[in-house]
């Protein structure tokens, strides 16, 4: 009886372990996502300053952009 306890306890605790693991993985892929798509918003906004020729520029083109 106390070995079938001990048994099943060691059972439940791989799977807490390997849950809790998963999870790690998980948080981590989407952190490394979240900070690629950071990088590329970063990029996308210093690749419109230049093309635009300033941020005053890249502004005003903008509302021209959405007002037509």
């Amino acid at each position: 009886m106390k070995d079938s306890i001990s048994r099943e306890q060691a059972r439940t605790e791989a799977v807490n372990n390997s849950t809790a693991e998963i999870s790690k993985v998980a948080v981590t892929a989407i952190g490394i996502g979240a900070g690629l798509i950071g990088v590329w918003a970063v990029a996308c906004i210093i690749a419109g300053i230049s093309s635009s020729g300033g941020s005053v520029e890249l502004v005003s083109n903008f509302f021209k952009a959405i007002t037509g």
